[in-house]
């Protein structure tokens, strides 16, 4: 499965979200569930959560941070991906090096995976 992208984007692998969130994916659910199907969407690898403007992706980063994930090498300007990745939609094909994602036009997915059903926030509605 894939996820699809929107302005720009914050992608964690469930997987590290299991290992590193404090409560793991289920409380991560239950934190974020007023914002799935609106801001944030999933698919059974990825977890995507979006903004419009570069400032909320800097507060998002921090938030992340605080919560123990390693999010980027390079200080305030990454030079690569560690935990999390963000991409910018319109810029896709230019971002930070991030070793687990695939980005494939408007679409993300965990490499090694396949690309498959593309989930966006109609997939909750």
């Amino acid at each position: 499965m894939a996820v699809k992208l929107e302005f720009i984007n914050l992608l964690v692998p469930i997987k590290t979200i299991e290992q590193k969130y404090p409560g793991g994916w289920q409380q991560c659910l239950k934190d974020n569930k007023e914002l799935i199907g609106y801001s944030v969407w999933f698919d059974e690898h990825l977890l995507r959560c979006g903004t419009m403007n570069g400032m909320d992706i800097y507060l998002m980063l921090d938030d992340w941070k605080r919560l123990g994930f390693k999010t980027h090498l390079g200080g305030k300007r990454p030079t690569k991906w560690i935990d999390v990745c963000v991409v910018e939609a319109m810029f896709a094909d230019e971002g930070v090096p991030c070793s687990w994602l695939v980005v494939d036009g408007d679409t993300a997915y965990l490499k090694g995976t396949a690309k498959g059903e593309v989930i966006d926030h109609y997939s909750f509605q």
